[in-house]
């Protein structure tokens, strides 16, 4: 792990699958030119078939479909020429829904290297003690020696929520322990500047800036730490994940987007020298206080920050979504459950 702030090493190709995600949506078409794999197409090109009467093979898919809940969780693996590095970005909540999730799809968890959280909030760490388990587990069952790397935000709360009328919180579960991601076969390493990991390529990042006048944080939001409760609608422990596809420009993993989904665009832009590609996370635009920010929030993604593709899901909320896939048109792929994004070099 390096601390100093370099720019990722561009790649050859970029594939993300979504093991956890709010919607699930095994039907959809996807429009020309949009590098997404639906995640039934992925069960009927990775399942043997099985024989039909009259010659004809069929595949069952159904039974195999994933789970979707609130939460998000993204496998990442760069390529370059015959190198490769795979980082988990968010495990989602709960550690049952990940690990049978993470099986249905058939993922390779012994290449995963570095398990890398956004931000604490349980709908993306819950799962982190289960994820890592099942990781250090099938990396030693592979003679892998090297522990998983927890790469953490050093500002860990016990435990968040937001207000409500009264004295009354809406609470998250409390955060895992450092303590049981250890315990669970990981390697915790607290990072709050950016950096580079998992071979140069992917960049996490440090704080995002606040620079535009609209992304003002998660009014209401309030942080428990020490038996002290705060006000904390910033969540400055927030970090995006960042990797650069030679030709294309870059991916931007945004979990929730408190910093602002145009912010941390603006930021990752600014970090690696490249233009957006691919946003894929929840843009946090679901909400009485948040949908306010729609029209200002589509309008710069669409006119300032230009990229290629909007991944909306989790926590973008439909209002959003709508509106997105209206300004985007066929630049409109949301993430969902099961889908798999595969970006290849050009040129």
């Amino acid at each position: 792990m390096d601390e100093a702030p370099r720019r990722p090493r561009p790649l050859d190709e970029l594939v993300l699958t979504v093991v956890v995600d709010n919607g699930t949506d095994t039907l959809s078409s996807v429009a020309d030119g949009v590098p997404e794999l639906p995640e039934v197409v992925g069960h009927v090109l990775r399942r043997a078939p099985v024989e039909l009467p009259a010659g004809e093979e069929g595949v069952e898919v159904f039974g195999h479909l994933c789970v979707a809940c609130h939460g998000f969780s993204v496998l990442a693996t760069g390529r370059v020429g015959d190198e490769e590095h795979t980082v988990l970005f968010d495990a989602g909540p709960y550690g049952d829904v990940w690990v049978d999730n993470a099986e249905r799809l058939g993922l390779d968890l012994a290449a995963v290297e570095a398990v890398f959280l956004s931000h604490w909030h349980w709908d993306h760490s819950g799962a982190l003690p289960d994820a890592v388990g099942a990781i250090s587990t099938a990396r030693a069952a592979a003679g892998l020696d090297a522990p998983v790397v927890v790469d953490l935000h050093p500002d860990r709360p016990d435990q968040r929520g937001t207000g409500a009328p009264g004295r009354r919180m809406v609470l998250l579960p409390p955060e895992p322990t450092l303590a049981a991601l250890e315990s669970a076969g990981g390697r915790v390493e607290n990072h709050a500047e950016a950096h580079l990991l998992a071979g140069g390529f992917f960049l996490g990042s440090g704080e995002i800036p606040r620079r535009t006048a609209y992304e003002t944080g998660l009014p209401g939001h309030r942080t428990i730490r020490g038996g002290e409760v705060v006000d904390d609608p910033l969540i400055l422990d927030e970090r995006y994940l960042a990797a650069v596809v030679r030709g294309r420009g870059t991916t931007v993993l945004s979990a929730c987007s408190h910093a602002g989904v145009v912010n941390a665009c603006l930021a990752a832009a600014e970090a690696t020298g490249e233009p957006i590609d691919l946003v894929l996370g929840g843009y946090h635009l679901a909400g009485a206080a948040m949908e306010p920010r729609i029209g200002d929030t589509v309008r710069d993604l669409r006119d300032l920050v230009a990229p290629t593709l909007v991944a909306p899901g989790h926590c973008t909320g439909w209002r959003a979504e709508v509106a997105l896939a209206d300004a985007f048109g066929a630049s409109y792929a949301p993430s969902a459950v099961g889908a798999r994004y595969t970006l290849s070099a050009v040129g």
